[in-house]
Formats: structure tokens, C-alpha cells, sequence
């Protein structure tokens, strides 16, 4: 199961898209979304969208 960003608390700051390992995260229209295809949830590892996001609770599990 890939995470997903919340759009209505997304800040667009950008900081989750450069901290994604797999270039799953990207900007559509006016929020950044998370390709699931692409969303390993960083292999066992912390959730680098989750640990950069400086507003909690936008990157979430789907």
C-alpha cells in the first residue's frame, strides 16, 4: 500500500519531493501528489515524505 498526500493540508513547500528515494512524488495542478506505482514506503524503512513534511498528518498511508 503506497502513502498518499492529503491535498486540502499540503503547504506545497516541496520538501517531500526531492526526499522521495523512488521519484514517486510530483506536482499536479496546484498540490503534489504520490504515484502508488512508484511508492515503495521507502522499503521498511521511515517514510521520507512523512519525516520531511513540515505539516503533520498530510503524507498518510492509503
Amino acid at each position: 500500500m503506497a502513502y498518499k498526500i492529503i491535498a486540502s493540508q499540503c503547504s506545497v513547500c516541496g520538501a517531500c519531493e526531492f526526499e522521495c528515494p523512488n521519484a514517486a512524488i510530483r506536482m499536479k495542478g496546484e498540490t503534489y501528489i504520490i504515484e502508488a506505482a512508484k511508492c515503495t514506503e521507502c522499503d521498511g524503512d521511515a517514510p521520507r515524505c512523512v519525516e520531511s513534511c513540515p505539516v503533520e498528518n498530510t503524507c498518510v498511508k492509503a
